[in-house]
């Protein structure tokens, strides 16, 4: 099983969209965070052929860039999982993969930072840290041999945003 983890594009400036009075989960992508996401999917594309599934935060950012992606992979449908809003729980996002983990699937999680740095960590070390963090649009490749449990994948890839943009050219 291989995991995809991805962190949603560019968004809204947090601080001009709080003064709208809506709440920061409706902050939405910016135009030209729609087109580097956009961009980089397609560099997501050239390394990663299949898709199967794609699962994103609730938050509206998360889900847009969920979508950009769903665009490249047309055979694979958006779920929304709670786990991966901010401060979610990791292990319900590992519950979540264990119930595919043992299917040949290829599974994206978009998401948000600190928490997708420190799933990425834990996943990999089984350590609760964040040695790991992913920058606005950046994505990484982790890989789970046999058992799908904290500390046992295998990091295959991380870009970040401008090297997947570039694989797109």
């Amino acid at each position: 099983m291989q995991v995809l983890i991805v962190r949603h594009g560019m968004a809204e400036d947090r601080d001009m969209f709080a003064a709208t009075g809506q709440p920061d989960e409706l902050r939405p992508l910016t135009k030209k965070g729609q087109e580097k996401t956009k961009k980089a999917t397609m560099g997501i594309r050239k390394l990663v052929p299949v898709l199967h599934r794609i699962v994103a935060s609730p938050l509206v950012r998360a889900q847009q860039t969920a979508e950009v992606l769903s665009e490249r992979y047309q055979d694979s449908h958006i779920e929304t999982l709670e786990a991966l809003s901010p401060d979610g729980d990791k292990q319900d996002i590992l519950s979540y993969l264990q119930t595919y983990g043992y299917h040949l699937e290829t599974i994206a999680l978009v998401g948000h930072e600190p928490d997708l740095g420190e799933l990425a960590t834990w996943l990999l070390s089984g350590e609760q840290n964040d040695w790991m963090p992913l920058k606005k649009g950046s994505a990484c490749l982790l890989e789970f041999n046999d058992e799908v449990e904290a500390g046992t994948t295998n990091l295959l890839w991380y870009l970040i945003p401008k090297q997947l943009r570039q694989l797109a050219d």
